[in-house]
C-alpha cells in the first residue's frame, strides 16, 4: 500500500519532474506494481495469515523466484513503498526551498503525500483495519515507522548543523511521522496535521535552530 499511488508522472518534492525510467525499470516496477496488487487483494479478501506466496505469485502470474526477488519477506508485500516512502520523506527536508523551516516542509509533505492517499484511496481503511489485527504486519510496520524516524532524525540534523545523535532531531522526527497517523481519528485531519505542526514549528524555533 502505498502514501501515493497515482498513475500520474512522479515529482520530487520541489515540484521538478522525477527523470523518467528507462524501460528496463518500467518493467521493473509494473511487475512489482503487480505483485503488490495481487497480494493486497488477496489479504484484504481472505486475511493475511490464509494466502500463501505461491497463491499471489500464480494471481501475478509471476514465480515464486521472481517475487522474492522484489519482495524478500511476505511483510514486505504489504508495504511495498518502504523505500520510496522513506526517499520522499527525507526529500522534503532536503530538497524545501530556500526559508522555509524544517517543520513547515515537513507538514507539506504529510498534507501532500500521507493525507492525501488517506483520503483518496477507498481501501484505506481496510488496510488500516489488516495492518492493526495482524501482529506480524504491526511488527514490521514499527520496525518500518523506526528506521524512518532514524534516517529522518539523521537529516534533520544535517540540515540544522546539530549533532547526528541530538535529541531535538529525534523528537521532531518522532513527532512528524506520528501527526498524520494521530490526526486520522479528527472530524479535520487536515486542520489537526496542521495546528500538530504549528506546535512543533514553534517549539523548533525556540531551540534557535539554524534550518531554513
Amino acid at each position: 500500500m502505498t502514501e501515493s499511488s497515482s498513475g500520474t508522472q512522479k515529482h520530487s518534492e520541489t515540484g521538478v519532474p522525477a527523470a523518467p525510467m528507462g524501460r528496463r525499470e518500467r518493467k521493473k516496477a509494473a511487475t512489482r506494481r503487480a505483485i503488490a496488487d495481487a497480494a493486497l487483494r488477496l489479504f484484504l479478501e481472505r486475511g493475511y495469515d490464509a494466502v500463501g506466496i505461491r497463491e499471489i505469485a500464480d494471481a501475478a502470474d509471476v514465480s515464486t523466484t521472481t517475487l522474492f526477488k522484489h519482495f524478500p519477506v511476505k511483510e514486505a508485500l504489504v508495504f511495498d513503498e518502504d523505500a520510496e516512502q522513506e526517499a520522499r520523506l527525507l526529500a522534503a527536508v532536503r530538497e524545501r526551498p530556500r526559508g522555509r523551516s524544517i517543520p513547515a516542509a515537513l507538514c507539506e509533505h504529510a498534507l501532500r503525500h500521507r493525507l492525501a492517499a488517506a483520503e483518496g484511496d477507498a481501501r484505506f481503511t481496510a488496510f488500516s483495519e489488516l495492518v492493526n489485527n495482524t501482529p506480524a504486519l504491526r511488527d514490521y510496520g514499527q520496525g518500518m515507522w523506526l528506521r524512518h524516524t532514524s534516517a529522518l532524525a539523521r537529516v534533520i540534523a544535517e540540515e540544522s548543523g546539530l549533532p547526528a545523535d541530538d535529541p531535538a532531531c529525534t523528537a521532531l522526527a518522532h513527532f512528524a511521522l506520528e501527526a498524520p497517523r494521530a490526526a486520522h481519528g479528527h472530524d479535520d485531519p487536515r486542520q489537526a496535521v496542521v495546528r500538530a505542526f504549528e506546535l512543533l514549528e514553534n517549539g523548533w524555533q525556540a531551540l534557535g535552530s539554524a534550518d531554513g
